[in-house]
């Protein structure tokens, strides 16, 4: 299966993704904002990202250049809530490949993952 990267600043909504992730037999890393997404992704080389866009320190839209910049072919989702459609505009033309809107289900996790992990094979 594929090694996961979650990037959020709060510690349930990683803990909620990361359970639906691991039922689907996927490995994941995860960080806790932008900066630290930014160092596991160069440490780990994961096969895909989803990558919370408000976050301290380095917020998502920020990591994603960062990660674009080291790895053009990065498979990153950005997490959202809603109203934010100019930021994910803005992450859709930066490289991202998928977006997942809060609150989600694990179905919407799991469509999301398929679309990144299988669409890059």
């Amino acid at each position: 299966m594929a090694t996961i990267l979650i990037a959020d600043d709060a510690a349930f909504m990683r803990m909620k993704i990361a359970a639906l992730i691991k039922g689907l037999g996927h490995t994941v890393v995860e960080a806790s904002d932008g900066v630290e997404a930014v160092a596991r992704y160069r440490e780990q080389r994961p096969d895909a990202v989803l990558l919370d866009i408000t976050m301290p320190n380095m917020d998502g839209l920020e990591a994603l250049k960062e990660i674009m910049a080291g790895d053009p072919t990065a498979r990153v989702a950005m997490v959202t809530a809603m109203g934010q459609k100019q930021v994910v505009m803005e992450a859709i033309k930066t490289g991202a490949k998928d977006f997942v809107v809060k609150p989600f289900n694990a179905e919407l996790i799991e469509t999301a993952l398929q679309r990144l992990v299988i669409g890059a094979r």
